[in-house]
């Protein structure tokens, strides 16, 4: 039965120093007491997003794609089921800014509005949580690994910001196989107030050098950036670290700014596989394809002109694709190339469907993984933004 709103301790909470230090698992059930939640479990989505992995070891994990757990994950809404032990169990998605982390379990013997509002904000606290210690709480990266990892994907992981980012201008969204044996892929965005910059890179090579060359590109790339240079400059910055520290070394990639107020997209393909765009569930061929520049490593006296900058003006809903060929050229069980015609059609298919930016690109690394007879050949990353105006 409804009770009332009780006193929030999370003020409480806050300010005992011991919660600080606690493992997330042990903090869980604190902070739940302190907003007034009954039992909570955490779960987060596995490296390659098919499971979801509670924190506490008395607890079944639960697959995203075949249960409600994985339903609140997918749509990132609340899904509410009968308890087996009675009462009833309310799933909700946690969330940190548009990044997917899980989900977290209420078990409790009823549901109410002011219940359900305390639940909310302990997913809301507990993303936030999880995001600040994840990056120095080796049980929690081990909580979400299926097997073990490869040094230059350890290496490049580490590189990687989180898949997922947006406002409610912008979502950015990336994907990244195979997961534990990555080599020379890698994709960086970032949100400023006025823009969205999108990179993605593609070191020849599948080794622990391929993986250097492609760290050296991503923090060359954001050491220009956060220092305010614009698209020819951050090429130039790219070119010149390549070329003083990696001189042997190169890597293709295409690096993209979005004007979040005007549409207008800039971009620089440097030996890369072209962007796609898709408008009103449609390819549009072509349309962001112009011919490349050499990739990223040559510095200027051995290019016979200067890194080109392209420009074009997007309309709202536009999504842009960036891939690298190891998602087209991957083989399916037949023996034959997923391509580029399939690529696309799979990402209007699950558009139209209404999936959320996140879950089209997970469902469409899962199809290729599932359709190859072995392992990728190559490196397999996709990232892919949609824009849409302000007052939309």
């Amino acid at each position: 039965m409804p009770t009332s709103e009780p006193p929030s301790g999370l003020e409480e909470f806050l300010a005992d120093p011991d919660n600080a230090v606690l493992d997330l698992a042990a903090a869980v059930p604190r902070c739940a007491a302190a907003l007034g939640v009954p039992q909570a479990v955490v779960y987060l989505a596995d490296l390659q997003q098919r499971r979801l992995i509670p924190l506490s070891d008395d607890a079944p994990a639960h697959d995203v794609d075949d249960s409600l757990a994985g339903w609140a994950y997918r749509t990132l809404s609340l899904r509410v089921e009968e308890s087996p032990a009675g009462g009833m169990t309310a799933w909700l998605p946690l969330l940190d800014g548009a990044e997917r982390l899980g989900v977290v379990a209420i078990h409790t013997p009823f549901l109410d509005p002011a219940l359900l509002r305390r639940s909310r904000a302990l997913a809301a606290f507990l993303a936030m949580m999880i995001t600040s210690k994840r990056a120095y709480k080796d049980t929690l990266v081990r909580r979400t690994r299926s097997e073990p990892m490869r040094l230059p994907a350890e290496m490049l992981r580490a590189f990687l910001p989180p898949r997922t980012i947006g406002n409610t201008h912008v979502v950015s969204t990336a994907v990244l196989e195979p997961a534990y044996e990555i080599g020379g892929d890698a994709f960086d965005h970032s949100l400023t107030r006025t823009a969205l910059h999108a990179t993605i890179v593609d070191a020849m090579g599948h080794n622990l050098l391929s993986g250097l060359t492609t760290a050296v590109a991503l923090a060359a790339c954001r050491n220009g950036r956060r220092t305010g240079a614009d698209l020819p400059e951050l090429l130039e910055t790219v070119d010149a670290a390549l070329g003083q520290w990696l001189p042997d070394q190169f890597c293709t990639g295409v690096l993209t700014r979005l004007d979040l107020a005007s549409g207008v997209l800039r971009w620089s393909n440097c030996g890369h596989p072209p962007p796609l765009l898709i408008r009103d569930n449609r390819l549009v061929d072509k349309a962001l394809e112009r011919e490349a520049d050499p990739p990223l490593g040559l510095a200027a006296p051995l290019r016979s002109t200067d890194r080109q900058v392209h420009e074009t003006r997007l309309e709202p809903g536009d999504r842009v694709l960036l891939y690298t060929d190891g998602v087209t050229e991957a083989r399916l069980a037949d023996g034959s190339e997923f391509g580029l015609e399939r690529f696309a059609d799979s990402i209007i298919r699950a558009s139209a469907a209404g999936e959320v930016a996140a879950e089209v690109l997970r469902r469409l690394i899962h199809s290729i993984l599932d359709a190859q007879p072995a392992r990728l050949r190559d490196d397999a990353t996709i990232l892919m933004f949609e824009w849409q105006p302000p007052g939309r």
